[in-house]
């Protein structure tokens, strides 16, 4: 199959009490494989603002975005599929009781993982538990119109 142009998505790294939360998406309950909520890129909107859409889409959390901690890629080489996802941190939004939902009917599965529970799990990227609990973040130039 012909490899397709790859798509943009964001993903949040959530730390509420030293603990990250994942999410699962494969419908049927048919994997084992848990990721950060997020999602795909619409155009004209900033990162930071797909990111909070597609969180507020996949669990009914409001966040705050921080800076962005981890860029990682796959494709499927049969499919032609190719993904390019960057992780930012992000804390919820002044909330002390928290209540997950999936408004859009994405994601079947929610847990609160310490480093060691997100570990013992099979999850994606493989750098994610290094990235989320070590000190490295990048710079984020925001959003900008372009003047002629």
């Amino acid at each position: 199959m012909k490899p397709t142009r790859p798509r943009l998505a964001v993903r949040a790294a959530i730390l509420h009490e030293n603990r990250l939360l994942v999410v699962n998406a494969y419908r049927g309950q048919k994997s084992d494989l848990w990721c950060l909520p997020g999602g795909g890129v619409e155009p004209a909107q900033s990162l930071p603002q797909n990111l909070e859409r597609e969180v507020a889409e996949e669990t009914g959390l409001q966040i705050d975005i921080g800076a962005p901690i981890l860029i990682n890629e796959f494709h499927d080489p049969k499919g032609g599929f190719h993904q390019v996802e960057l992780h930012f941190r992000a804390t919820l939004s002044g909330r002390d009781v928290i209540t997950l939902a999936d408004p859009e009917g994405v994601v079947n599965r929610f847990k609160w993982v310490t480093r060691e529970q997100l570990g013992a799990l099979r999850h994606k990227p493989d750098g994610l538990t290094d990235a989320v609990w070590g000190d490295n973040a990048a710079y984020y130039d925001p959003l900008e119109a372009i003047i002629l």
